[in-house]
């Protein structure tokens, strides 16, 4: 019997690529203790290690729910009715720490294990001031990706950013997601100062093969930049995120899938990829086939022949049934990697703040890089109006980050255009729905001071 990713998730076997963190004797690295007052080498290290291992429980089912909601997936689970029932008609279920009540405790938890690791790590005097700065600046980057995702994912509701390590303190106040995002930016801007201040130290803990490219403080800096180019764009700040791009590992000569991925492992005492092609249940929205552009050849975008294939048709849910043929090929390993950000990626943000600045020119050239390097699409012909260049933008973005963690959700979303993912919907009752965002967790409403 296949176990599902929401079940599966929970009994993680969380120890990093390569063996690295059994080095560090994490006893219990789904509940670990609280690291302590000055602490030494190993204690910093399994801190540290242990906080990618939180940040790293959400990566795989983020990317597999929203891309339900987003249309770029169905999963057609027998013992679990809610992937086509509760994520695509509702209601959304706020009482469950899965489905509607998701992406918030893991995320959480993430940024606690960050905030009680930056508690200490003054006290550590095993470390030199400039490790303990490159420490301070690796678990903020950290805490502010995970807050990204908590706002990507209740873009309409309000969320607390004061989390406390005390955890029989009273939840912490709501605030606006402005302010949230402005929290969010001001953690990666800080951390690039304590980047900096880390000078040449190395990081006192040692990173997996996904973060080769940020694997110092210096160039998790520009890993950091990217992520703050993202924020940027998101919230129409174009100027600014052409500069974080030019400081972040953006380069169009390199290869489009460099960057920095999250690590999976079907090797011993470590957590293969939940998304792995075998997963039977995991399906591809038919969308996908019937929006795809032709190469010159007349067949389909590469990024879709790469990432989709066909296999034996199944269906789900009553009356109305649900169909899709294609198979997932994106993830084809249990040791494939999930990515967090890469060059592609980086890329189309360039060209779409240059679209939101009116540098059509500029915005264009990105686009046919992806459009032909990536897709083997010949250059892009069609009109030039803002509407049509943002439409060929977004759907450069879908094929290019198809089930890399909600992407098409979020873009289509953040430009009133979800209706354009839809064509495949049931018409009720209930009638198929892309919902703007997950309700906050029942958990989160008690009442506050």
């Amino acid at each position: 019997m296949t176990t599902t990713i929401k079940l599966s998730r929970l009994a993680l076997a969380l120890t990093l690529v390569g063996g690295a963190a059994c080095d560090f004797d994490i006893a219990n690295p789904n509940s670990p203790d609280i690291i302590g007052e000055n602490p030494n080498r190993s204690e910093v290290a399994a801190a540290s290690v242990g906080l990618l291992i939180a940040t790293r429980a959400d990566v795989a089912d983020w990317a597999l729910d929203a891309g339900i909601l987003g249309r770029e997936a169905y999963r057609f689970d027998g013992s679990d009715p809610r992937f086509t029932g509760e994520m695509m008609q509702g209601p959304l279920d706020p009482g469950s720490r899965a489905f509607g009540g998701d992406h918030w405790a893991e995320p959480y938890a993430a940024i606690r294990s960050a905030n009680d690791l930056l508690a200490v790590i003054g006290t550590a005097s095993a470390l030199t001031a400039e490790e303990q700065s490159a420490v301070r600046g690796y678990a903020h980057t950290l805490q502010a990706y995970n807050f990204i995702i908590v706002l990507n994912s209740h873009n309409q509701d309000q969320i607390p950013i004061d989390v406390t390590t005390d955890v029989t303190a009273p939840p912490a106040p709501l605030v606006t997601n402005a302010a949230a995002w402005a929290h969010v930016i001001q953690l990666l801007d800080g951390a690039v100062t304590e980047l900096q201040s880390a000078g040449t130290a190395a990081f006192p803990f040692p990173l997996p093969s996904g973060f080769s490219i940020a694997s110092t403080p210096a160039t998790f800096i520009e890993f950091n930049r990217a992520l703050r180019a993202r924020v940027a764009v998101y919230r129409g700040d174009y100027l600014g995120a052409l500069t974080y791009l030019t400081e972040s590992f953006l380069d169009e000569a390199a290869a489009l899938d460099l960057g920095v991925y999250m690590d999976f492992s079907a090797g011993a005492g470590d957590f293969p990829n939940p998304l792995v092609s075998q997963t039977r249940e995991n399906f591809g929205h038919p969308s996908l086939e019937t929006q795809a552009q032709l190469q010159v050849d007349g067949s389909l975008d590469r990024r879709f022949l790469t990432k989709v294939t066909l296999r034996a048709e199944e269906s789900r849910g009553t009356p109305q049934v649900l169909t899709s043929h294609l198979g997932w090929i994106r993830y084809p390993s249990p040791n494939s990697p999930i990515p967090l950000i890469k060059n592609e990626e980086l890329i189309l943000l360039r060209a779409e703040a240059n679209l939101g600045l009116t540098n059509t020119v500029l915005a264009l050239d990105d686009i046919n890089l992806v459009r032909q390097t990536s897709g083997g699409l010949p250059l892009y012909a069609g009109a030039v109006d803002p509407a049509s260049l943002l439409a060929e933008l977004l759907y450069n973005k879908r094929y290019s980050l198809l089930y890399e963690g909600g992407h098409s959700w979020i873009d289509y979303r953040r430009y009133n255009l979800t209706a354009t993912l839809q064509g495949f919907e049931r018409p009720g009752p209930p009638p198929d729905v892309i919902f703007a965002t997950l309700p906050i967790p029942t958990s989160e409403l008690l009442p506050r001071d």
